[in-house]
């Protein structure tokens, strides 16, 4: 949301003003100055105060609404700040100003972004695109293409969420939404290359680095991703170095180079710690232990998830919680520490209960069914584990693996209206039900001449009292001597007096018939007719525009239902903290399917003691988690498996 007018500029450059005006500038210089020192709220209530004092001057009016609708957008009121970009909208269209139609289109397109209102978001980056060209506005169009890259790319994650799929392995509509991200980020790099913005040719690697990422292309995703550290590096941001350095660890465990992410993976770590982020920090510890999982090195992956388990119990982060107990039980279970493995897979399993997860409850009951096989022990009969477990044990692999499938499926269908018989609830069904009666052959023993001359006297009389109707409904010219003098001069000498007189008539009306133009808080009175006489000398916005604004209104009342995605401000940026329940110490849930393909075929290293079967060996050792699918973690700051952070 960098798109606004600053009011500062407005000094200089304004008419003198009045008393209200002076009063309504200085307040929202002083609320421009609270945001821009972080305190929001704050500059919020200035804005506000700033809109109650009044003022004439339309560009002060608009930086106040820019300013505003950017302040409500920082505080995560997006209805509110979609409600004052709209005014400035409004207030840019009426006054011809294109550069201000530009900026606010682009607030509004970034707002709806995070609404999860793609389509709309998309109409909106576009017609900033078309203006900025038409302006020639370089770094405007630069921030339009980078606007609508974001907007490509967030909707091509969201889509992508469903079925938790590896990166590359998208269906076909997500894969489109992605290359058209990586169109819009490749042209935004080759302007910001050619206007010299090294800082923002950081921000475009840094997305490209992601987008390709997620379309499975790894060796382009570290190219960017070291472009984008570099550049990182040039400015001293560390925050930028430690996302690029976490996102080269995830593009190379994807490539199977194991060292090489655990090196960028201890970058990340000693980053974070210098950085003060004790989120991100475990979540560098997870992606390091599951990294040493993958290189077989189980004692030195137990001490990361140790770390791990530690700050996720300082966070009170139950998800990172139950997460680092079923890895270090899988861990232990991998050095043949059955004992400590059973230990850590029964706190997974109080874990899950707890936060209602069943998936992951269904995965510790059946690491602890397997341990208790190992031990020899006994399922208790007083524990609801047991019967589960001992199910679990006697059910087929493939089967276990199904279920949640298959209740996921059966939950879809809803028997409530398998009883009700919708033909008979339409129109033309209620009217099928009194055909017999409608449509039943007349029959009659009167002649047709008879029938003839009753039809013929009917409408005579229909005729008759029509008539007088017709003539009560005809105009009739009032001519009031004391308010319409011009009307009793009026010559009668031929058609051009009377069309003379009924051109002055209709101007009137034309003039009542005006649309009144929409309310605007904090416009006084006397700046009106001046907005009027813009108004109707300024072109509206063309019907194409409007055609597909339409279409994308008509299909919104079930997405209105939805609750509002975690806030983002862009693929670049960190998103803003998550509440702990969604488990702000795990990167996120691509790492496990990751983990599933490379430990395929290593049941027996890391469960010695149970019979070997070749059923086992190609189902793998570390239990799918399936309540990895409900922990969409939003705070995932470019981990293994994270979301991509540059």
């Amino acid at each position: 949301m960098s798109l606004s007018a600053s009011a500062e500029n407005l000094t200089r450059d304004t008419q003198p003003y009045d008393g209200s005006s002076n009063m309504c500038l200085e307040l929202a210089l002083e609320g421009e100055r609270l945001c821009k020192a972080g305190d929001c709220r704050a500059g919020v209530a200035f804005f506000q105060a700033a809109i109650q004092a009044g003022t004439d001057d339309l560009r002060t009016l608009s930086a106040i609404y820019s300013q505003l609708g950017n302040a409500y957008f920082y505080l995560g009121d997006y209805t509110r700040a979609m409600q004052y970009h709209n005014h400035d909208l409004t207030l840019a269209r009426t006054m011809g100003d294109k550069l201000g139609e530009a900026k606010s289109s682009g607030n509004l397109g970034n707002t709806l972004k995070v609404m999860g209102r793609f389509d709309e978001a998309v109409l909106y980056c576009k017609r900033h695109l078309e203006l900025s060209k038409e302006l020639d506005d370089r770094l405007s169009e630069g921030r339009a293409l980078y606007n609508l890259g974001n907007v490509y790319h967030a909707k091509g994650k969201h889509i992508g969420r469903v079925g938790q799929k590896d990166p590359g392995e998208f269906s076909a509509d997500v894969k489109t939404c992605l290359q058209q991200a990586v169109s819009h980020y490749e042209e935004n790099l080759t302007l910001m290359r050619e206007l010299g913005d090294i800082a923002a040719q950081g921000r475009a690697c840094g997305n490209l680095g992601n987008t390709h990422y997620l379309l499975g292309d790894f060796k382009q995703a570290i190219k960017y991703h070291e472009e984008r550290l570099s550049i990182a590096r040039q400015f001293g941001d560390r925050a930028a170095e430690r996302r690029a350095h976490s996102n080269l660890g995830n593009s190379h465990i994807f490539m199977g180079q194991f060292d090489e992410a655990a090196h960028h993976y201890k970058k990340t770590l000693s980053l974070a710690q210098e950085l003060g982020d004790r989120a991100v920090e475990a979540q560098a510890c997870y992606s390091l232990g599951n990294t040493y999982t993958l290189l077989r090195d189980y004692n030195t992956a137990i001490e990361y998830h140790l770390r791990h388990l530690l700050i996720a119990q300082h966070l009170d982060d139950r998800v990172g919680e139950g997460r680092a107990c079923w890895s270090l039980g899988n861990a232990h279970a991998a050095l043949s520490n059955h004992e400590k493995a059973l230990e850590f897979a029964t706190r997974h399993l109080e874990i899950s209960k707890e936060l209602g997860d069943p998936m992951g409850e269904a995965t510790a009951k059946m690491n602890i069914c397997d341990l208790k096989k190992v031990l020899n022990l006994p399922n208790s009969p007083d524990s609801d584990s047991s019967s589960s477990s001992t199910a679990s044990c006697k059910t087929p692999k493939s089967d276990r693996d199904m279920g949640p499938v298959m209740s996921r499926l059966n939950r879809v269908r809803r028997d409530s209206m398998e009883q009700l018989d919708l033909i008979k609830m339409t129109p033309d069904g209620k009217q099928r039900g009194g055909l017999s009666v409608l449509n039943a052959p007349v029959t009659t023993t009167e002649s047709p001449q008879r029938l003839n001359e009753d039809e013929d006297s009917f409408f005579d009389l229909l005729s008759r009292f029509q008539s007088k109707r017709m003539d009560d409904q005809r105009c009739s010219l009032n001519v009031d001597n004391k308010e319409n003098t011009n009307l009793v001069n009026l010559p009668k000498d031929g058609p051009a007096d009377l069309l003379d007189m009924i051109v002055g008539m209709q101007s009137k009306r034309m003039d009542e018939q005006r649309a009144v133009l929409p309310h605007l808080p904090g416009l006084q009175v006397g700046s009106l007719q001046r907005l009027s006489e813009n108004a109707r000398n300024n072109s509206v916005p063309d019907d194409n525009f409007l055609e597909q604004l339409a279409r994308c209104q008509s299909s919104r009342l079930e997405d209105q239902r939805s609750p509002l995605p975690a806030p983002a401000v862009d693929a670049e940026s960190d998103p803003p903290p998550v509440v702990h329940s969604s488990g702000a110490t795990v990167p996120d849930e691509d790492f496990f399917s990751l983990i599933m393909r490379f430990q395929s075929g290593r049941m027996d290293d890391q469960r010695a003691a149970v019979p070997h079967t070749n059923q086992r060996v190609a189902n793998g050792t570390i239990p799918h988690d399936s309540s990895a699918h409900h922990n969409n973690n939003n705070n995932n700051n470019g981990n293994a498996g994270g979301k991509k952070k540059k």
